[in-house]
Formats: structure tokens, C-alpha cells, sequence
């Protein structure tokens, strides 16, 4: 599932080529793509037909565009939000210069753009991902709602997310305290979109392994120096798998252009069960935690007992 690093690249994206674009005509090539819409297809496509893509923005792994009637309008009025599950990916063909190619297979819905004239499609091979309108609403803590908009509002459907890891906004020690409490595994905590969003199964083995903490030790049983410097690990992973586009191991995670993310190639645990260890060459270790399949280093990353926690207990 894509997470911060892959949905930012598709933000970037998005924005460098379909701000500012009208939306001329709305196709949509499956329902359960707009499932959250009582009216459907008819509903969606009434709702955007003729108002204009602004700011693009993105908090944790979701995505949405500020649509407003006006170009450059700073008070938008809907949201046109997206979240792209398994397997969501979004193309941008140039109809001016090449013509807009046949739907592909798993295009689920089309945007007509004009000024520029461009068409948007929205592929879903898995049908998990959605499209949305919605309202924006204005954010818990009166900041930016997140990346890409300076205005302190989010669609109403991502108001309970928190900040993301990447976020100028995110209260590092406030985060730090949250990662801390409950007797919860510390991934299952990582995991939860809640406390700090935008980390997903791939990034939280990555981050656990960086900061050398054992994905199955109670939140508890963190120390405030040992959160804080979880919490800068998964920053640093998430800006270095940023800079490679994201991690891709198939063709169900592109860019806008169809370009494959690179930092699998750099992944350090998550996928390297049974191979070495970079850092002290112990074999790395599978297991499945929560539902999630799981991979750490045995000797890099300890696992917690309170015995040994409180040896005099």
C-alpha cells in the first residue's frame, strides 16, 4: 500500500501539472470508485463539473485537491479527495499535444481538464482506493491542514488524522509522549494513522530497525529519549525514500508519468528475511505481528522484558 514517500511524489506530481485546470467532464468508469457518495457517479460528477483543481495537499497517506470556482481562490469550497488503497495510481495525459489514449483496463474514472487541456485518469487495479467530494472542515490545532496548503483546513473525512512525520507542524515531543502510551506493540502504534500518520507496514520496519527497538515492545516500555529517536528515524527514512520517488516492487506504484519509485533497492529489514544483517550480519527475521508480516534483526533489535527491564522486581 502506498505510504507518505509514495503519495507525496504523486502529490508533487499532481500539482506541478493540473493546478489551476477547470473541470470540463467527469466519466466514471466504476461506481464503487465514488462509493462514498450517496448519489454515485451522478452525484460526483454534478459536484465538480465547472469549478477549478487549486492548491494540491496531502496529510499522511491522503490526498486531496482544493476546489474552488476561480483560479487562485484561497477559500475553496469542496474537497476532491483520494485515498489510493492497494494499488491507486493517477496518469495525466496531454490531450493537446498526443491525444487522450483509450481508458486503460483499470481506469475507474476520467477528469476532461481544460486551461490546461489535459485529462486526469484515475487507475485502481485492486478497487480498494476511492474518490471523494467533501467539505473541509477546519483542523484540531488550527494549523495547515498539511502539505501543499497554508489554509488550516482538511476534508471532513480526514480530520481525525494526525499530523504526518514529515509535517513542519508536528510537535515532535507531543508526538513522542503519544508514542509511549498503552501496552500496544510499539508497530501496532506506529501503524495507527492517529498518532502520527503516514507510516505504513514497510516504513515502521524500516524505522524499527534504524532506531534498533524491537516492533513487538509495549509502547511503555519506551523511553523519551528512545521514542524521540524512533520518531527522527522514521523522518529520516521517509525523506530518503522521497528522494528516490518511493519504493515500488511492482507495477501497481508509479508516479504520474508511470515511473517506478527506487528505494527498495535501500531497504535495510522490511522484504530481507533470512539475508543479513547490514549493520552486525545476523540473518533477519519474519514473523507475522498483528496481521502484518514483519521483519527486524534479532540481535540489532532486542526484544523487552520487564524481568530484564527490572532486574530487581
Amino acid at each position: 500500500m502506498p505510504e507518505l514517500p509514495e503519495v507525496e511524489t504523486v502529490r508533487r506530481g499532481l500539482s506541478t501539472l493540473v493546478t489551476g485546470a477547470r473541470i470540463d467532464a467527469v466519466e466514471v468508469r466504476r461506481d464503487s470508485c465514488v462509493r462514498l457518495l450517496p448519489g454515485g457517479a451522478a452525484e460526483f460528477a454534478a459536484e465538480l463539473t465547472g469549478l477549478r483543481l487549486s492548491r494540491l495537499a496531502r496529510r499522511g497517506k491522503f490526498l486531496w485537491a482544493e476546489v474552488a470556482p476561480r483560479a487562485g481562490d484561497d477559500a475553496p469550497v469542496l474537497a476532491l479527495s483520494a485515498h489510493l488503497g492497494m494499488s491507486g495510481q493517477f496518469r495525466v495525459h496531454d490531450a493537446a499535444v498526443a491525444g487522450v489514449p483509450d481508458p486503460h483496463p483499470h481506469c475507474r474514472a476520467r477528469l476532461g481538464l481544460g486551461d490546461p487541456d489535459l485529462t486526469l485518469d484515475f487507475l485502481d487495479q485492486r478497487t480498494f482506493g476511492y474518490l471523494h467530494v467533501e467539505p473541509l472542515v477546519p483542523t484540531p490545532d488550527g494549523g495547515p491542514g498539511g502539505e501543499g496548503t497554508p489554509l488550516p483546513l482538511v476534508p471532513a473525512s480526514v480530520a481525525h488524522i494526525g499530523r504526518d512525520a514529515l509535517d513542519p507542524a508536528l510537535d515532535l515531543a507531543a508526538a513522542s509522549r503519544a508514542l509511549r502510551r498503552g501496552t500496544r506493540g510499539i508497530k501496532q502504534v506506529l501503524l495507527d494513522q492517529t498518532v502520527v500518520s503516514g507510516i505504513g507496514n514497510i516504513y515502521a520496519d524500516e524505522a524499527l530497525w534504524r532506531a534498533r527497538v524491537h516492533p513487538e515492545r509495549p509502547a511503555h516500555a519506551l523511553t523519551a529519549s528512545s521514542a524521540r529517536a524512533l520518531l527522527v528515524a522514521t523522518q529520516d527514512v521517509m525523506r530518503d525514500a522521497l528522494d528516490q520517488g518511493g519504493t515500488s516492487f511492482d507495477a501497481l506504484y508509479v508516479n504520474v508519468n508511470g515511473e517506478s519509485g527506487y528505494f527498495s533497492r535501500a531497504l535495510e529489514a522490511y522484504g530481507r528475511a533470512g539475508e543479513p544483517c547490514s549493520r552486525c550480519g545476523a540473518p533477519l527475521t519474519r514473523a507475522s505481528i498483528g496481521g502484518r508480516s514483519t521483519h527486524w534483526c534479532a540481535r540489532c533489535q532486542r526484544r523487552w522484558s520487564a524481568r530484564r527491564a527490572n532486574p530487581g522486581s
